[in-house]
């Protein structure tokens, strides 16, 4: 699992409410001197030239959260079937966002597309599903949850403590006060709900005044969204899944909802095995047979190249389904006012 799932965990759990536990003893300032923190303030000063005085203020300002820790732990995504799933973000609410959210940057976005070869419908279905168009970006300072998860989550600790070597870089190379980021009990930072590794690796510049501004400057979020899946390999032009159903030639039983992230069949293969669906895609074409648990019972699907790139952004073919059919039903109503 990756930084991607974490987004949609936090994206899910700040769509939903979560009660608060009466034995939430609540937070509770980092110890500088416990051996782990000790630990790590060292490393920062050998192997990134940071001050140590500096960094030991900046950790003693940090907060140790139990609310994050309860809620990483019981994250919605890994209870939810599909057909639970899709409602909470193929709404009529949030595809009319979204067509405003296109409207209001039309210039931007088809500026950013043309650039990336990304579609404009890919972009929005992201960042509507993400932060809702950035109505729902986390409550939680970054340092708090970064620094929470990677002392007192043993389960991802190694995980966590890397963003946050991640997150404590970028602020120094981004001029960023490192107490200021708001962003997901998980760290996920800003409108697109970049992990600060993600940041540092795909986020841009989409206006040019010299600064990456995932939190308020719509270009550089659209241009990150977009550059991160032009470095995951997106096919501008190309299908990104199909509907399918199950022929006579099917053999064995029908398979189950499943989380798989990589296409091992060909189109040709998979017709062959009695899988029936529309494509103009090569016969050779890697795709995969897709199962869902919808409002109507079993859904089957056809996943190609495009939506295993989605899934790089989130591991989670449910997120990919629906940040697909997000931007179709944004990117058609768009269509349907222009004509």
């Amino acid at each position: 699992m990756n930084s991607r799932t974490l987004a949609v965990a936090a994206a899910l759990l700040l769509s939903v409410a979560c009660a608060r536990s009466a034995e939430d003893p609540g937070p509770v300032k980092v110890d500088v001197d416990s051996p782990k923190v000790v630990a790590f303030i060292d490393e920062m000063v050998s192997d990134h030239a940071f001050d140590r005085d500096a960094l030991r203020s900046l950790l003693g300002q940090a907060e140790i959260k139990p609310s994050i820790i309860r809620k990483i732990s019981t994250p919605a995504e890994r209870t939810l079937t599909w057909a639970e799933y899709r409602k909470i973000f193929i709404t009529k609410e949030r595809i009319n966002a979204g067509v405003a959210f296109w409207r209001e940057n039309r210039e931007m976005l088809e500026r950013i597309s043309k650039q990336s070869g990304v579609s404009i419908e890919m972009i929005v279905g992201i960042i509507g599903v993400e932060t809702y168009f950035g109505r729902i970006t986390g409550n939680d300072r970054v340092l708090d949850a970064l620094v929470t998860l990677a002392f007192e989550y043993p389960k991802r600790a190694r995980f966590f403590r890397n963003e946050l070597v991640q997150f404590l870089i970028l602020t120094r190379e981004e001029g960023l006060d490192a107490t200021a980021p708001m962003g997901s009990y998980a760290g996920a930072m800003g409108r697109p709900q970049f992990m600060p590794s993600s940041f540092r690796a795909y986020a841009v510049d989409a206006t040019g005044d010299g600064k990456r501004d995932i939190w308020g400057d719509w270009a550089d979020v659209s241009g990150s969204v977009a550059n991160y899946f032009l470095e995951h390999g997106w096919r501008s032009g190309e299908e990104v899944t199909a509907r399918a159903t199950l022929s006579g030639q099917w053999k064995g039983s029908v398979p189950k909802p499943g989380n798989t992230l990589k296409a091992a069949d060909t189109i040709e293969s998979l017709s062959k095995k009695g899988v029936v669906f529309a494509t103009d895609l090569c016969a050779d074409s890697k795709g995969e047979l897709l199962t869902y648990e919808g409002s109507n019972g079993i859904e089957h699907w056809v996943g190609f190249h495009n939506f295993f790139v989605i899934t790089k952004y989130n591991r989670s073919v449910m997120y990919a389904l629906a940040a697909h059919q997000l931007g179709q039903e944004i990117a058609a109503k768009v269509a349907a006012g222009a004509g």
